[in-house]
């Protein structure tokens, strides 16, 4: 029998001694994620009945389920994830790589004409251990989900998404910063502190052509 690693045994030990882990079970939610996006919500009034919200990296589900529960049946909300994800009540789930283009056809082919209300972004990238290429994937996947942002969200929208600062963070605020008419950044209590993970909520972008 393998030994778990000094590192696996303490990402255990944190994980089922986290107050937020223990909440998400008894609340029903599918992740400690999901808290995490409550406080960004709280604050800045994401998600409202009627909303079109599209989640990208969305498995296993605990942010499209936050979603759906304050759209109250009003509004859609679109996932995409690489993983696949068990049917949540009120959200259209698509698996496929974010980074294809034929995936990303289809997300904006089930979107149609509609324009996002919300876009958010939970994604991160496998990680190898190794500093730079990590950033790097990280980095590419954060300019792939503005891309989508800037080119389906509506007048008024706004892009939260998961960022990690490192190399290529001042870069992408920047390009946010020329893309959008505010731009804030929040660290959730949620959100382990240990973490060099951040969130980007980004509102109104000017009004774009597809």
């Amino acid at each position: 029998m393998s030994r778990r690693s000094k590192s696996s045994g303490r990402w255990l030990e944190e994980h089922f001694s986290d107050p937020y882990v223990k909440r998400a079970q008894d609340e029903g939610l599918r992740s400690r994620a999901a808290y995490k996006l409550a406080e960004i919500d709280a604050v800045e009034r994401l998600i409202f009945p009627g909303a079109v919200v599209v989640d990208l990296g969305a498995a296993p589900g605990g942010w499209s389920q936050y979603a759906a529960r304050k759209l109250r049946g009003q509004g859609r909300v679109f996932a995409l994830d690489l993983l696949p994800m068990d049917a949540i009540a009120g959200v259209d789930f698509l698996q496929g790589d974010f980074r294809e283009q034929p995936v990303l056809d289809q997300l904006i082919a089930a979107l149609g004409e509609t324009r996002a209300d919300v876009v958010m972004s939970d994604m991160a990238p496998n990680i190898s251990g190794v500093d730079v290429v990590d950033q790097a994937r990280a980095a590419e996947l954060e300019s792939l989900a503005l891309d989508f942002a800037l080119e389906t969200l509506g007048p008024g929208g706004v892009l939260v998404m998961k960022v990690f600062q490192g190399a290529g963070f001042q870069e992408l605020l920047a390009r946010a910063r020329r893309s959008f008419r505010q731009v804030r950044m929040r660290k959730p209590k949620a959100s382990r502190q240990r973490s060099s993970e951040t969130y980007l909520v980004a509102r109104d972008p000017p009004s774009g052509v597809r």
